[in-house]
């Protein structure tokens, strides 16, 4: 387990914090959105999330050893059913509510 991430799985909504260089300048991104998919049990794994924002979906995967991200924070835990929530991509507004733990 890397240091500065918290123990995720999918259905939680978690906060990404990336470390993003713009030629001489060095900036944290969060990325705040649901844990869709984790893949892989061992290197190279990676996390899927999705967020919308403004009525656009985004989602963003990250490779788990990726030296950019600075962590990982959860802040709620999700109760679904599922390892992979690719059926949210279906879903608007209420329906694609995770109910909380």
């Amino acid at each position: 387990m890397r240091t500065g991430f918290d123990n995720f799985k999918s259905g939680d909504t978690v906060d990404v914090t990336q470390k993003i260089k713009e030629g001489e300048t060095e900036r944290l991104q969060i990325f705040s959105g649901v844990v869709m998919a984790v893949k892989g049990k061992k290197n190279p794994v990676t996390f899927t999330v999705r967020k919308v924002s403004y009525g656009v979906e985004i989602e963003k995967v990250y490779p788990y050893d990726l030296p950019a991200i600075q962590s990982v924070k959860i802040k709620s835990r999700g109760k679904v059913a599922r390892a992979k929530l690719y059926y949210l991509r279906g879903l608007t507004g209420r329906a694609a509510r995770i109910k909380e733990l």
